[in-house]
């Protein structure tokens, strides 16, 4: 809010609970789903729920000066201080393999050797995202073996000749 922030990059449960309210802003998010989205389970039990309340007494605590974190009968509002609205920033490719596909959105072909040195990582992990990829066909290979290469699939509906900008005529 305006100067003020708070860091949440070592903090992946906070920022995933405080991501969940800013979301639903102005409405209300139900214990449950806070508790899918921060602790990445669909089965919450009595230690889930404690766990929940003392992460949202760490949240109300971090932002205090910028908002209040307000409990329901079913679940946690955000409430911000003021006549301030709330904006979620979020990056244009977001999941697990956003690194990955982001690469991989320039149109070029790369290997997996290539992909895992751009993105430090070993080349068998790149395979396994590649595979889940492919399985959502967020991704195409082409070539067999050690030719083999990687690329998003083409936009689909749009000719080449679109993307082009017009010629200007000259006076």
């Amino acid at each position: 809010a305006g100067a003020a922030w708070r860091p949440l990059a070592r903090r992946p449960v906070l920022f995933a609970l405080a991501r969940a309210l800013a979301e639903a802003w102005p409405g209300e998010v139900d214990r449950e789903a806070l508790i899918a989205c921060a602790f990445r389970t669909h089965r919450p039990n009595e230690s889930h729920r404690a766990r929940l309340r003392v992460e949202i007494g760490r949240l109300r605590a971090l932002v205090t000066e910028l908002a209040q974190i307000e409990a329901t009968t079913r679940g946690f509002v955000l409430k911000p201080l003021g006549e301030r609205a709330v904006v979620v920033l979020a990056p244009p490719i977001d999941g697990d393999q956003a690194s990955l596909a982001a690469l991989l959105a320039d149109g070029a072909a790369w290997s997996t050797s290539a992909l895992a040195l751009a993105l430090g990582a070993s080349q068998r992990t790149v395979q396994r995202a590649l595979a889940e990829l492919e399985a959502a066909g967020r991704v195409r290979s082409i070539g067999r073996a050690r030719t083999q290469r990687w690329l998003s699939p083409p936009l689909a509906g749009f000719t080449t000749i679109l993307l082009l900008p017009a010629a200007l005529q000259m006076e």
